[in-house]
């Protein structure tokens, strides 16, 4: 099976410009492709797992990637799948942007691999965009474009009646140099990007095939895109609880990145194998009968976490997103460290208190875990309250220096669901 074929089985093919022409292009060439990454934050997110997942599989599959990030492009902002302009970052924002994006694909994608001659490289647009003069891109680049061909594409169409300006309707041309910059100086033949990008793929390919007839020359380049992924309930791929998964642990902790993946519903958790992991058909298919036959088990959920924290973090983050995952369902807390707790309990109530002794009663209210003194007699009396995992009964209990996990916490449960987190200065 070749790449395109291991792609479209995957369900990872949206659309391609010459479905056979590109099939051909592959087998008989080592082909250089690219896919762009705008820096519009400090990390990505989930959502770019897909194309950086696509850059992997060209790799392993002898072709030579380049991840281009967009220190350029980003100072003005791409208008596709979006009802409203960006707000414009300043040129030290997206600069420290781009640097940490570059980062962190460096690691996700292991650039410093250099065993082989087809490793993922890196680029920055920044450094063709930045120096190119006003004259410079509309005899360039801006001659190619007519205005009608430029009002056809769905990301300008779409935003024809809140209206768009011309720094982001010019996102296009932009995006086609880079195409056309790697297609010359890399010989750069296929670019990837989600389904949004395809307006802005197929104007790189124009722009690429309007230049080669300007030279009397015929351009041999592809474009293919992936499908937007949604989940069996209709929503976009990528939040939980209305929030980013980013790729960046200090933004979102291995254990909460664990959890996203193994709470991933029945209907999609093949897909997403598909989607996001390396395993065979032949694991696929095995993971497949277990959702089927025992659903219960959650055996292909936890194979997808475990791949994909690995993968994006590192083995020991793995471990301890699953130490703190089996300390949780056990409510044995008091093996966790001071970070896992801190990860465990990111998103729970808090409350900031001294190091020195404290009645629980009085803890409990002035934590607002009960709403009185006398709720907190009632809760402790009635077997509701749970310090670090372990039932307090006794009206007459000292939160002290022993109840501290890692001389930081105490994990205060109320009843069978409801955390709070008590935080020691």
């Amino acid at each position: 099976m070749n790449i395109l074929q291991d792609l479209e089985n995957r369900g990872l093919v949206n659309q391609v410009t010459d479905r056979d022409g590109l099939e051909k292009h592959l087998e008989n060439n080592q082909v250089t492709l690219y896919c762009g990454f705008d820096p519009t934050a400090d990390s990505l997110h989930i959502g770019h797992l897909v194309p950086l997942t696509m850059l992997r599989r060209f790799q392993r599959a002898g072709h030579k990637p380049i991840a281009l990030v967009g220190g350029g492009t980003g100072m003005i902002g791409d208008p596709s799948g979006r009802s409203s302009e960006r707000s414009l970052n300043t040129e030290e924002v997206v600069f420290g942007f781009t640097e940490s994006i570059q980062k962190q694909i460096a690691k996700i994608v292991d650039m410093d691999d250099t065993s082989s001659d087809n490793q993922v490289v890196s680029r920055n647009n920044h450094d063709w965009l930045g120096n190119m003069t006003i004259i410079d891109f509309l005899r360039g680049a801006g001659k190619h474009f007519g205005i009608n061909y430029m009002l056809s594409k769905d990301s300008v169409a779409a935003r024809l009646a809140q209206g768009i300006t011309f720094t982001e309707f010019s996102y296009m041309i932009l995006q086609s140099l880079d195409f056309l910059r790697l297609y010359e100086e890399e010989n750069c033949t296929l670019q990837i990007g989600g389904s949004d990008q395809w307006g802005n793929i197929t104007a790189g390919l124009e722009l690429i095939r309007r230049s080669r007839e300007n030279q009397g020359e015929t351009a041999e380049a592809f474009g293919l895109t992936v499908p937007l992924i949604t989940t069996a309930d209709g929503t976009k791929f990528g939040k939980t609880a209305g929030n980013a998964v980013w790729l960046d642990a200090e933004k979102t902790s291995p254990y909460e990145f664990y959890q996203f993946w193994i709470n991933a519903d029945d209907r999609d958790v093949i897909r997403f194998i598909k989607y996001f992991t390396f395993l065979s058909d032949e694991e696929i298919a095995e993971l497949e009968k277990e959702v089927e036959t025992q659903p219960e088990k959650r055996v292909a959920q936890r194979r997808l976490a475990e791949e994909m924290t690995r993968s994006i973090h590192d083995q020991a983050a793995l471990d301890q997103a699953q130490r703190i995952s089996a300390a949780l369902f056990s409510g044995d807390i008091k093996q966790l460290k001071a970070d896992e707790v801190e990860q465990a309990f990111k998103d729970v109530p808090n409350h900031d208190t001294g190091k020195e002794p404290s009645s629980l009663i009085d803890l409990l209210v002035d934590a607002s875990i009960s709403s009185s003194k006398r709720q907190a007699r009632e809760d402790v009396k009635n077997g509701a309250i749970y310090i670090n995992g372990e039932r307090v009964q006794d009206l007459d209990y000292v939160v002290d220096e022993a109840d501290r996990l890692g001389d930081a916490f105490t994990v205060i449960r109320r009843g069978k669901k409801k955390y709070f987190l008590i935080r020691f200065q």
